[in-house]
């Protein structure tokens, strides 16, 4: 095989991964909502998720609010999964890690069928 020539660089701004981390975090069964990180950040409005880039690798963390009654481990690992395989095909960078912090469980509306075991 021929290597490829070299006709210029690619860009993909921070932003753009972001917003993909974020949707591809949403799609996950089990996960109801993104929140910002603890702290500081909170004040800044930051949308639940942080992204390193380092060269052409990329360390992520997201910070989610889970379903009630789903397990927060497989929750977790298909967003491990699921965040590492989108930005590996859709930007084709290496991704270092991706840590997830559940940050809280969602409360089910009160009077909630399925709560009250009706």
């Amino acid at each position: 095989m021929e290597a490829q020539p070299k006709i210029g660089t690619i860009t993909v701004a921070p932003e753009v991964l972001e917003t993909i981390v974020r949707l591809t975090a949403l799609a996950v069964p089990g996960v109801a909502r993104l929140v910002p990180a603890p702290g500081v950040s909170r004040l800044l409005r930051q949308n639940g998720v942080e992204i390193q880039i380092h060269g052409n690798t990329v360390r992520v963390e997201v910070h989610v609010v889970a379903e009630p009654d789903v397990s927060l481990l497989r929750v977790s690992r298909q967003i491990q999964a699921e965040v590492t395989r989108a930005i590996q095909d859709l930007v084709g960078m290496d991704v270092e890690a991706v840590d997830v912090c559940i940050e809280d469980v969602a409360v089910r509306p009160y009077g909630d069928a399925a709560a009250s075991g009706d």
